[in-house]
């Protein structure tokens, strides 16, 4: 057990003070002890202290004033109070201002390492809870000085400070519930939910189910009531990401809700009032959409009040070193050099999957990086990390996409077949031939996941 800062005693009583003292300082820790709150308030002005043990009946200033004055200044610092006169008026007050356990005199070793050990604990959890949360600000961050990444940073700004739906376009991987992410936290609904939904990879037979909830019995499998998205969103945020592959029937029902904040849920009978806000993205046109009549030109329209496009990294070149150096900092802390050979081929490369492909190769390049010292991304490193993808030809700054000639020289629908082959292919291969976990990693319910590979002629 290992307190990382000092243990700070305040007791009146002497033999309490070396008592504690030498519990813990048997235990490894560093113990200071002082007889007043006053004199221990300078302590702490002065000294890294994690943990408090305070005596309530003290000389100067009482120990429940003295509780007060510590949370209100340093509300990091647990504070463990001891008495001799204790009663539970006092210890309900002392807890109700932010103790975080009472102890009544004689005390115990047990009862006291019992104590520390508890608190040495809820200070590691929260500095670890404080860590991930960096990370994950730092992991959601937009990274881009570019022009066009600078008009989504001001659409964002513009469009947090409403309740306006937002639609989002553009391409697979460029970030488009990063975007969402980035509206939802700057707005006033930050502290709602912000509930995801990937339309494409719900069944239609369970896309409604899936956004508006059901009701015990409304079908065969709906063994107990569920809550829909719509309705675990409210008072925050609610992305529907790919639209466009969302039925035509369900669309009615979405814009229902959009229109009247109102929904209920399948089977059920009761209306439910919802307080959601709509963030919707695609990566289609959906005018063309609605002029094929796969999508609903009434929901288009509702969507679509701030549009907000997301650029390709192709139509942000200048930013595609900035967010590979992001990237290589969150996967090993490492934010390597680039020379100027590397930075050309990384630059050149057609980028096909955008921001996610970025990050793919930046996770495979850290495996070749130094772990120490002045990494240097270098000519000699990308042509490993490209060979390892078997994709060295769109590394060559031809401006070509590498893809096999047997799929690029076809027509469209082989190509397409054959892509989605080798792609099921790859990913069942990664994932050992699991179904179950392969259509997790891609997205797509078992049940999709099964139906593709049999048209595609897999096992």
């Amino acid at each position: 057990m290992k307190i990382k800062d000092a243990i700070l005693i305040i007791d009146d009583e002497k033999g309490i003070r070396d008592s504690l003292s030498a519990i813990f300082e048997d235990e490894g820790e560093t113990a200071i002890a002082v007889e007043d709150a006053v004199e221990g308030l300078k302590v702490l002005e002065t000294e890294p202290v994690g943990i408090v043990f305070l005596d309530v009946m003290l000389p100067k200033m009482g120990g429940i004033e003295a509780l007060e004055k510590i949370k209100a200044v340093y509300p990091e610092v647990e504070v463990i109070m001891i008495s001799g006169h204790a009663n539970i008026d006092i210890a309900v007050r002392a807890v109700k201002t932010g103790a975080f356990d009472f102890l009544e005199k004689p005390l115990s070793i047990e009862k006291v390492l019992v104590a520390l050990r508890n608190a040495e604990n809820i200070r590691d959890l929260r500095e670890e809870n404080t860590e991930l949360k960096k990370k994950k600000k730092n992991d959601d961050e937009i990274v881009g000085e570019s022009t066009a990444i600078g008009k989504v940073r001001d659409l964002i700004r513009q469009a947090a400070a409403t309740d306006v739906r937002i639609l989002i376009t553009g391409e697979n991987g460029t970030g488009k519930e990063l975007v969402a992410r980035a509206v939802h936290k700057a707005s006033k609904r930050s502290s709602g939910p912000f509930v995801a939904v990937n339309c494409a990879a719900i069944p239609d037979t369970l896309i409604e189910s899936e956004l508006f909830g059901h009701e015990k019995g409304a079908f065969t499998d709906a063994s107990s009531m569920r809550k829909g998205r719509f309705e675990l969103a409210s008072g925050g945020t609610l992305f529907l990401d790919e639209i466009a592959d969302m039925s035509l029937s369900a669309q009615a029902k979405v814009l229902r809700v959009i229109q009247e904040q109102k929904l209920e849920r399948l089977g059920g009978e009761n209306t439910i009032t919802v307080n959601t806000r709509i963030i919707a993205a695609t990566n289609k046109n959906l005018e063309e959409e609605c002029k094929n009549n796969r999508f609903r030109e009434d929901l288009f329209f509702r969507l679509n009040v701030v549009p907000v496009y997301v650029p390709a990294l192709r139509e942000r070149k200048e930013d595609i070193i900035p967010i590979l150096r992001h990237f290589l900092s969150l996967k090993s802390g490492i934010p390597a050099r680039v020379d100027a050979e590397a930075e050309t081929m990384l630059t050149e490369r057609a980028w096909q999957g955008n921001v996610r492909e970025l990050r793919n190769i930046a996770e495979r390049i850290s495996l070749f990086l130094p772990e120490a010292g002045d990494a240097v991304l270098d000519r000699s490193i990308l042509l490993s990390v490209f060979e390892m993808e078997g994709s060295v030809a769109r590394s060559t700054g031809t401006g070509q996409p590498g893809i096999p000639s047997d799929i690029i020289e076809t027509d469209y629908n082989n190509a397409k077949a054959l892509f989605e082959k080798r792609y099921l292919e790859y990913h069942l291969a990664k994932n050992g031939g699991a179904l179950t976990k392969t259509a997790a990693a891609i997205g797509m319910f078992p049940s999709n996941l099964h139906s593709k590979l049999r048209r595609a002629g897999l096992t």
